[in-house]
């Protein structure tokens, strides 16, 4: 008996994850980071490959003690960078998170993280769903 609910609930689980999956995909997800324990930066491609606009609304790591959602300007020769709440993805449209613009910051981040590895980062949306993501580790140069 215990092994037909076992069975139940891990079919349930197989359900309940296939549909937290979102219709969006990401690509050339990478994180530079910075010495000692400054906040790391993260970035990527975002495809919305399904009928309706979706918003990144928070991202999570275990490797990183929290990690925000940035947005980098220039305005009259000042730079300046400020959180935002969430990111609208259009249907049918990419959003790139790059330098100078849309990415996340990753605060914290664990002492054994080095470049040429990789990092689990996981993406969540509006819709509720989510996705896993690695993120390769590069330098302060992007290298």
């Amino acid at each position: 008996m215990a092994y037909l609910r076992l069975i139940a609930v891990t079919l349930l689980l197989v359900i309940c994850s296939s549909a937290a999956v979102a219709d969006v995909t990401a690509r050339h997800a990478w994180i530079r980071l910075l010495p000692g324990s400054l906040p790391a930066a993260g970035y990527l491609e975002l495809d919305n490959n399904g009928a309706d606009s979706v918003q990144l609304v928070a991202v999570q790591s275990t490797r990183f003690g929290a990690i925000e959602l940035h947005l980098s300007s220039e305005q009259n020769g000042i730079a300046s960078m400020r959180r935002v709440n969430s990111l609208e993805i259009p249907a049918g449209k990419t959003v790139a998170l790059k330098p100078g613009g849309y990415h996340l910051m990753l605060f914290r981040p664990a002492d054994d993280l080095k470049p040429g590895g990789q990092v689990p980062v996981t993406l969540k949306f509006s819709d509720g769903s989510h996705l896993p993501v690695n993120f390769l580790l590069r330098d302060a140069s992007g290298q």
